[in-house]
């Protein structure tokens, strides 16, 4: 693991999620970049313990019983280098979204990723809940009809206020430029609600118009997205992601309407999904129910009725990328790949470069290359 140590949000989220199925063990880390901080994160965890991620690659591509996949849980800025390295040395990686800080680096990394011939996976976590796969297999088996409209939100309200300005250290890195990227709320929250309208509905986006926005007094980076979208076959749709809504959680939720019906899945009631149909009664599907498809099942660990979550969803992204490794496969999907982060970044910085220069609607590069 790089990144990861005391005072981490999502480190210790991955941690917990690659090992909760037994099919992953966590046996080294550059978890801080101070070697001290580090190297107690490795002795609490049982954790061969590095000062920097250069340093733990070299020694576990080296060992008998070195790593085999590194996860890379630090902020943007710090994805891309040891991504990098790690594949070179012949190591498998998982990263935390989005994959890289800008453009550039992740159509690097792509490049990277196919010479190497090891997997490459993103934690975009809404890919793994059973309820979002079973709507992605839904729509898939065509029983919507063709899609007309898909609707994705992300509401959430902790940067209602500067907080960044008062030393907290979520908000301090995800509002600099240097650590984040271009896109604030938009690189944060808005790839995870793009990456989902493209997994479920299995149509990349062609064209976007942009309205994104720093709503706080002071603040550099984007804090509020509002993006039209346009898919390939003509769908539209529209992709709304605020950390601005005060009041609002972390209301993820998504919608899919083709000729013959509509589904709606929301992340506060994660383990149901409901389809409504245009000429048939409303149903609502539940988590872990023998009616599900494989894909949907597979993804539930206890009986339906008992709700699953966060970690859980990490943790069949970090289940699949590590059968897939086992089974030296190719490909880890469902797990996003490589061709996700780079879709994302190019979501990223076209919307926010349109915005800036209010241009409107806007092409969006490698539309060919869906999510899926």
């Amino acid at each position: 693991m790089v990144g990861g140590g005391p005072g981490a949000f999502i480190g210790p989220v991955h941690r917990m999620a690659a090992e909760l199925d037994g099919r992953l063990k966590l046996v080294a880390g550059a978890f801080s970049r101070d070697a001290a901080k580090s190297a107690a994160a490795g002795q609490a965890w049982g954790a061969r313990a590095y000062g920097d991620f250069r340093e733990m690659i070299a020694a576990e591509a080296g060992r008998d019983d070195g790593a085999e996949v590194v996860a890379i849980v630090t902020p943007n800025h710090l994805h891309f280098e040891p991504a990098a390295a790690a594949l070179k040395a012949g190591l498998h990686v998982m990263s935390d979204k989005p994959a890289t800080l800008n453009l550039a680096q992740a159509r690097e990394l792509a490049g990277i990723v196919a010479a190497s011939g090891r997997l490459y996976g993103l934690t975009h976590v809404y890919t793994g809940y059973p309820m979002v796969r079973e709507a992605r297999e839904i729509v898939r088996r065509g029983d919507l009809g063709a899609v007309r409209k898909v609707v994705v939100e992300y509401p959430q309200g902790w940067l209602s206020e500067p907080i960044e300005q008062g030393g907290d250290k979520q908000a301090m890195w995800r509002a600099d430029p240097a650590q984040s990227g271009v896109g604030g709320c938009i690189g944060d929250i808005g790839t995870h609600a793009f990456n989902l309208a493209e997994f479920v509905s299995g149509l990349a986006v062609e064209r976007i118009c942009a309205d994104v926005a720093a709503v706080v007094p002071g603040r550099v980076l984007d804090d509020d997205c509002n993006v039209l979208l346009r898919f390939a076959g003509g769908a539209r749709g529209v992709l709304i992601a605020s950390q601005i809504s005060a009041g609002a959680r972390n209301g993820v939720s998504l919608k899919v309407y083709g000729e013959k019906g509509g589904l709606t899945w929301r992340h506060e009631r994660a383990t149901e999904l409901t389809v409504d149909w245009l000429h048939a009664p409303t149903q609502i599907l539940h988590a872990a129910s023998p009616y599900l498809s494989g894909s949907a099942l597979a993804g539930a660990r206890i009986p339906t009725g008992h709700p699953e979550g966060f970690i859980e969803a990490f943790a069949n992204l970090y289940r699949d990328f590590a059968t897939a490794v086992a089974e030296g496969r190719v490909s880890a999907d469902p797990v996003p790949g490589i061709e996700a982060g780079v879709r994302t970044m190019a979501f990223v910085e076209t919307a926010v470069a349109a915005s800036r220069a209010g241009e409107g609607w806007v092409a969006l590069e490698g539309a060919a290359a869906c999510a899926r």
